[in-house]
């Protein structure tokens, strides 16, 4: 078996999460390999050399990302000279689609073979972006089926992989297990999910809050848990608490607890509403932006859904309320049903959960293999 150089690049934590379980499986599949790129300490325990450490790229926002402009540029001029020179079998650039899509154009040009892994979202907008991926990718590995069928339709070679989540998380998730570990009692119970990030809590925090008064006001036993993915986060949901009467319990963390243990959930679009749908629990999607960016994305935006759970199902399976028609008591309307009976979401959910359910580190290795085998 002869020895391989695979080149992975990741940005962020999620990449490294799941590029971590793409070497274990490469490893599993083709023991002789060693792997070089940039990594974060996941893919370093599976035996990555990092030229420089990850959080170098993790920037958010565009403020940042132009204050970092210079650096991110010099390392990525650097990356791909070594590259070059190191001429792995193959390179894998791991979503952060604006560092590593470009890195791929150059490496295909210097006959390296290139791997996309997280299809950026090109089918909903800026779909001129495929061009530059048809001309840079020799394979697109996609988490979710809707995704593959765009790149077929653009001429791009893609393969569908499953998303590592509905590996992850059980077919059927133990509420009452989840509720013991939470010290929650019985009860209905719904999740309150404004976002991670401080612009979501500050636009949908309240306005979460304020639904979940509407619904205590009808059903006062009703109980309420909110995950909060940092203090910062934490501290700004109590300070948005100062002066209400809720029966709410704040996590720290945990949001894949809260979402076992709940009924149903009131949740910012986002990633978070796939780990709902993985969960089987009701939901109603809400999401807030600043009223010029709203009218710039309807405008740019070519899917007729926004939320993850419907780009799935290719119909309006869960209600979405964005911008005005988000008030409270839409969203308290439109939640309390879903206590007493979520079914038709649910079989929606169960049945997308197993189309996702493929393997995904086991399916995007045995791509990746029989890639380089091909250029042999």
């Amino acid at each position: 078996m002869a020895r391989l150089r695979i080149a992975l690049v990741a940005g962020e934590a999620s990449g490294d999460i799941l590029g971590s379980g793409l070497m274990r499986a490469l490893k599993a599949q083709h023991p002789d390999v060693e792997f070089i790129g940039v990594g974060g300490p996941l893919m370093e325990a599976e035996g990555m050399r990092s030229y420089f450490p990850m959080e170098r790229l993790s920037v958010m926002g565009l403020v940042e990302v132009l204050g970092r402009l210079r650096e991110l540029l010099k390392r990525r001029k650097e990356l791909v000279q070594t590259l070059i020179a190191e001429k792995p079998d193959v390179f894998i650039g791991i979503d952060a689609p604006d560092f590593t899509l470009n890195i791929e154009l150059q490496l295909r040009r210097a006959g390296i073979k290139t791997v996309h892994y997280v299809s950026p979202s090109v089918w909903a907008w800026r779909q001129k972006r495929v061009l530059k991926i048809r001309e840079g990718c020799d394979l697109m590995l996609t988490l979710l089926p809707f995704e593959a069928k765009f790149y077929e339709e653009h001429g791009v070679p893609v393969r569908f992989v499953g998303h590592s989540l509905a590996d992850t998380i059980p077919l059927h998730a133990d509420k009452a297990a989840a509720r013991a570990e939470l010290g929650l009692a019985d009860g209905p119970l719904v999740a309150l999910m404004p976002g991670s990030r401080g612009g979501e809590v500050g636009k949908l925090g309240g306005l979460f809050l304020d639904a979940a008064q509407k619904i205590h006001a009808v059903r006062p036993e009703v109980r309420f848990v909110l995950p909060c993915a940092n203090a910062a986060r934490r501290e700004q949901v109590e300070q948005l608490l100062i002066g209400r009467d809720l029966p709410l319990t704040l996590l720290d963390g945990r949001s894949h607890l809260a979402l076992a243990a709940c009924d149903a959930v009131l949740i910012a679009s986002g990633t978070a509403t796939l780990e709902a749908l993985l969960y089987k629990r009701p939901m109603v999607v809400a999401y807030r932006l600043a009223r010029l960016t709203f009218w710039i994305l309807k405008r740019l935006v070519k899917s007729p859904y926004v939320s993850l759970p419907n780009l799935l199902a290719q119909r309006m399976l869960v209600p979405e309320l964005l911008q005005d028609a988000a008030t409270p008591d839409a969203l308290a309307q439109t939640l309390l049903p879903l206590l007493d009976n979520g079914d038709e979401q649910t079989q929606g959910f169960d049945a997308i959960h197993r189309t996702l359910r493929l393997d995904a580190s086991n399916q995007a290795a045995k791509a990746v293999l029989e890639l380089i085998a091909q250029s042999k």
